[in-house]
């Protein structure tokens, strides 16, 4: 490697925050590390939040480099060419890569202050991150320094003093979030008059299923959502690919009264293809994205109660999401648990009066039925899923898009024999700080789940919710 092709990173605190294992993202480069930043995560390790977990995963990680390299003189940098660390959390091993990096960390030794323009006064930390980053720039004039922040605010600034800054992008399961699996696809107008090798078909049960061998076969994945719109509409799901061949499996059809579900009905294909997944068995995990409106709640629990109350196929419902406010913070709440997530549960007693609401009931029975329906849901904290065992339980994880991909994998990981997990969320809609739509767990595990045979996933892309709210969400 030429000494031009030598990197240095300069790291936000934001960054180590987000991502302790930031500092070994970046291959053979160095990475450094200002006073200001050591500083930071100082002060950021008190609490019991993400980010102060992350702050003090980020200071171990610092101290086990330290330790391992006690010999090596520290204003030279200490390499970053560890054999082994620890996943942020769970004990177990990230992996180290197969060629170990031959990066250092390199910390800050002396004051840069001074080499700030007179437009950045003051002992912010953001201007002493950049005039640290102007100082190795002068230092350094062969070298590329690059600046990584989270923070949108200091990446301007950066830019603005000549400062190549970049996002922090190791964590981006995709470039664009237009690119996220759809879980549907729609087949060309003259799929049943390719001639490519014949379709094989047969009957199971009620079901109907077709073997399929060809080209487009060999592009699908499990439990894909496929249709053929026009005359004669057609719908199925991937229950198999092997090679180019691929085993289909007739959609079942929610549109009617008769096949409804605890009295819903699909009112779009999306819907419809939502209700085969959330109702199948051997599908363990459904994640649904749809902007508000679309019906996602109410499909799930809808089939929640159906296979709880009426299969028996799950023992009670499970609900639980991130509370993270839209507005100012209303303070702590009062009460148990369940009492502390109730007004964070406001769409799940929305939907419970629609499920529960029928015309030749009276005040008495529609009370009885709610009441039967509340003593087998189950309203529960996301902060209390660590170590815990779900068996045979129906769980709904809603807001999913404000969760990380580490709170994601703790959730799911909780299931035991028997549960089905349910991620529902709106990826345009993220309110925690630095999540984006392609940074988020909802599309972590999206991506990371296409193609095993026990998942499934859909985009609802048709507000049912009324005219009204179908127009605010096109206008504003």
């Amino acid at each position: 490697m030429n000494a031009g092709d030598q990197r240095l990173f300069v790291l936000d605190t934001n960054v180590l925050m987000h991502d302790p294992a930031a500092l070994f993202r970046f291959q053979e480069h160095d990475v450094y590390l200002p006073m200001v930043v050591l500083e930071e995560l100082d002060a950021g390790k008190k609490g019991l939040s993400e980010t102060a977990r992350n702050a003090r995963q980020s200071s171990r990680f610092i101290d086990e480099l330290m330790q391992a390299h006690r010999s090596a003189p520290i204003h030279e940098g200490i390499p970053l060419a560890v054999t082994r660390y620890r996943a942020l959390g769970n004990g177990t091993d990230i992996g180290a890569p197969e060629q170990p990096p031959a990066g250092r960390l390199l910390f800050e030794m002396q004051d840069h202050s001074g080499h700030l323009p007179e437009s950045l006064p003051g002992n912010r930390p953001d201007n002493s991150i950049l005039g640290t980053v102007l100082a190795l720039m002068a230092e350094r004039p062969e070298g590329q320094v690059t600046l990584v922040s989270k923070d949108i605010n200091l990446r301007i600034k950066a830019s603005v003093l000549g400062v190549h800054a970049e996002d922090y992008s190791s964590d981006q399961v995709l470039d664009d979030a237009n690119l996220l699996y759809a879980g549907q696809r729609a087949l060309p107008a003259d799929f049943w008059d390719r001639d490519d090798a014949g379709v094989e078909a047969w009957h199971a049960g009620d079901r109907s299923y077709y073997r399929l061998t060809g080209a487009d076969a060999a592009e699908w994945t499990p439990n894909e959502c496929l249709y053929l719109a026009g005359e004669r509409p057609f719908e199925a799901l991937v229950r198999r690919v092997e090679g180019n061949t691929a085993t289909l499996e007739l959609a079942r059809s929610f549109y009617s009264e008769p096949q409804a579900i605890w009295g819903i009905q699909a009112r779009n294909r999306e819907q419809n293809f939502a209700l085969n997944l959330l109702t199948d068995p051997e599908i363990e995990f459904v994640t649904l994205i749809g902007v508000a409106g679309t019906g996602k709640t109410l499909l799930t629990l809808a089939a929640g109660l159906e296979q709880t109350l009426e299969d028996r196929r799950y023992s009670e419902i499970i609900m639980t999401r991130v509370t993270v406010p839209v507005g100012e913070d209303i303070g702590f709440l009062p009460g148990t648990e369940e009492e502390k997530m109730t007004p964070w549960m406001g769409a799940l007693m929305d939907n419970l009066e629609v499920l529960t609401a029928t015309s030749h009931d009276g005040i008495w029975e529609r009370q009885a039925t709610h009441d039967l329906l509340q003593s087998r849901i189950k309203v529960r904290s996301v902060n209390f899923m660590r170590g815990r065992t779900f068996l045979n339980r129906y769980l709904i994880i809603d807001e999913a898009q404000n969760l990380t991909a580490k709170q994601m994998k703790t959730l799911i990981t909780r299931a035991g024999p028997g549960t089905k997990i349910v991620c529902l969320g709106n990826i345009a809609q993220i309110d925690t700080p630095y999540l984006s739509a392609t940074t988020s767990g909802l599309t972590y595990v999206v991506d990371r789940f296409r193609g095993w045979p026990h998942s499934g996933h859909i985009i609802l892309t048709r507000g049912e919710r009324s005219r009204l709210a179908d127009y605010a969400s096109e206008v504003l």
